[in-house]
């Protein structure tokens, strides 16, 4: 089948770009073992049969140069797919997306199988981020891994029948029989909400030892949303912890199925309620790739820019206010929600809307800045950096708040980077990796900004590190403001959506297409493209598969909370309690981008 065909696929020439010289070294250990596939990203994705995988990937991970980092991992139901020219025969296809910080780029290493053998070894004991990935390809598509340490479901209930990410699985609820909630049904939902220890992995002492248990969440005002997280404790010392997730689903990713290019822009805005337009903009981009689109305005490049700044600083105030009220401190939260109105202000006067603009578009922006954005911009520059200063005097550097952060829910960067931490979690390590440094988009190389830095990777670093982004937030607004090119704000091409109103207006042919692209979404050409984007919590990733069709074929998002959830038994065993509220306090989470 597929690997046979993997397997005998003829040499493809090796791309002189830097980041393809990996095919050279795998060439070299492997032979020709894998298949090249052309894709519209800036990274080479290969096809390897499922015998010789894992050894790939442990190839991959300990060559030199390593890809230290399981970034993604992840499926795509391949049957109804139509246009596969040149792709291995697979009915499923799991893929690893590998990121290397030495080579500054990433790899995506992809096995086909078969609908009839729906097994593939198990990553965990490579990278131990892969443990929830595999947990969430087994949930959603059926796929097996085999030795992993703990396959259930993840998101769904235990209960759940099928898998929602398969083609034949139906994407609206108007699509199934209504839902009864009988009394039959409600007692058989309470036995499968029954915690049975063992079930979970966790381990007795010895058989005398009965087990110790605390339930915190799934609503609690310290755990940051619809979350559990089951601790077995010994007083008050957690022996093990076991993170709970799902309670915030909403399969956004199977509702791309169902949406147009164009009408999917505003789920992106709720996949992090915080990040605002800076979570449209990673998606926005990888359409443009598929859609060819090069030549996005300048202008609308730094509006994008300054408008994703303004969400950074508003969800970096957010986590330094409620990080403080979970130490105990009550009041700066308060100042802090403040600031963020001021935020909202201005996000408010240029898009129309506070929290959930959804004002990015296919191509550049929804719109032009308005008259008097600039006013506004200035006295929120004004406003900001004396408050900072505020906060670090009466907040930050309160002896109380350091003694009850230095040194707590601390990690490495060796850490950090084996459970697919990125962003402040990641920095606060001191690995200097920020996207908008390592690999500029948008236009961020032509600003001057620093990237900050901790050192002990503890809570109060990431604390301080969100706070002096903040600061550098604040210079790249100041420098959008002082050189905001003139010119368009959208890209003259034909699958802009919507096209610019001024062509609407005068010319038939755009107005037709206006009304094609809007209604029935823009046909985008078959292709598959990623982009990843440093968003407000770390390193957010959307890959869509592109059929030739009106509506994406496979959106796969990649968030940057899920890891940092995954990553709390392996900081907090051994801890106590109150030392987990202040991790969930300090690693900037939202259950909506863990759970999608």
């Amino acid at each position: 089948m597929a690997e046979t065909q993997a397997a005998s696929a003829e040499a493809m020439p090796v791309d002189p770009r830097a980041a393809f010289s990996i095919l050279e070294e795998l060439r070299a250990s492997f032979g020709d073992i894998f298949r090249v596939q052309t894709t519209l990203d800036d990274f080479p994705t290969i096809w390897v049969e499922r015998s010789t995988l894992m050894e790939v990937l442990l190839f991959l991970r300990k060559v030199p140069r390593p890809y230290v980092m399981l970034f993604d991992l992840s499926a795509v139901d391949e049957r109804m797919r139509t246009h596969r020219e040149g792709l291995p025969a697979s009915d499923f296809t799991v893929f690893y997306h590998l990121l290397s910080l030495e080579r500054n780029t990433d790899i995506r290493v992809k096995c086909a199988l078969s609908e009839s053998d729906l097994n593939i070894p198990t990553a965990t004991r490579i990278w131990p981020n892969a443990n929830w990935y595999e947990r969430e390809v087994w949930d959603m598509f059926g796929i097996k891994f085999d030795g992993h340490p703990l396959l259930r479901r993840i998101l769904l209930p235990t209960y759940w029948e099928g898998h929602p990410l398969r083609k034949e699985y139906s994407a609206r609820a108007t699509e199934y029989t209504p839902y009864h909630q009988t009394i039959a049904r409600q007692d058989f939902e309470q036995e499968h909400l029954r915690f049975v220890p063992e079930d979970w992995g966790m381990k007795r002492g010895n058989k005398d030892e009965d087990f110790m248990f605390l339930n915190l969440g799934p609503n609690h005002p310290s755990a940051h949303g619809a979350f559990r997280v089951i601790l077995q404790l010994d007083g008050e010392e957690v022996l093990d912890c076991i993170p709970d997730i799902g309670y915030h689903h909403r399969g956004v990713e199977k509702m791309a199925e169902r949406q147009t290019w164009h009408s999917f822009i505003p789920y992106t805005d709720r996949v992090d309620y915080l990040g605002g337009v800076a979570q449209n903009l990673p998606y926005v981009m990888a359409v443009e790739k598929i859609a060819g689109i090069t030549n996005v305005p300048a202008r609308a490049q730094t509006i994008r820019v300054m408008l994703s700044e303004f969400f950074r600083i508003n969800n970096h105030l957010l986590f330094i206010g409620t990080a403080i009220q979970d130490a105990g401190g009550m009041t700066p939260v308060f100042y802090m929600f403040t600031d963020r109105q001021k935020v909202y202000d201005v996000v408010e006067a240029i898009t129309g809307f506070r929290m959930h603009p959804a004002w990015f578009r296919i191509g550049g922006t929804a719109h032009d800045l308005p008259n008097g954005w600039d006013r506004l911009v200035r006295e929120f520059l004004d406003w900001m950096p004396k408050r900072l200063d505020e906060y670090m005097t009466a907040a930050l550097k309160n002896k109380v708040m350091i003694a009850r952060t230095r040194h707590v829910a601390q990690y490495d960067a060796k850490q950090a980077l084996a459970w697919g931490v990125t962003g402040t979690g990641l920095r606060a390590t001191g690995v200097d990796f920020d996207l908008r440094k390592a690999r500029p988009y948008s236009g961020y190389e032509n600003f001057e900004f620093e990237v900050p830095l901790g050192h002990h990777g503890d809570a109060y670093d990431r604390i301080l590190v969100h706070f002096e982004e903040i600061r550098q937030s604040l210079r790249i607004i100041e420098q959008c403001l002082k050189n905001m090119p003139s010119g368009a704000y959208k890209a003259d091409h034909p699958l802009s959506v919507p096209p610019p109103k001024d062509k609407t207006l005068k010319d038939i042919e755009t107005l037709i297409n206006h009304f094609v692209s809007v209604s029935w979404g823009p046909v985008m050409p078959a292709a598959e493209a990623s982009m990843m984007c440093e968003v407000v919590k770390g390193a957010n990733s959307y890959y869509l598969t592109s059929d030739k069709s009106t509506m994406s074929y496979r959106t796969r998002i990649r968030t940057p909370t899920f890891p940092h959830l995954q990553q709390m038994p392996s900081v907090i065993n051994g801890s106590l309690v109150s030392d987990l509220i202040i991790y969930l306090a300090t690693i900037d989470i939202v259950m909506a981008d863990v759970d999608r």
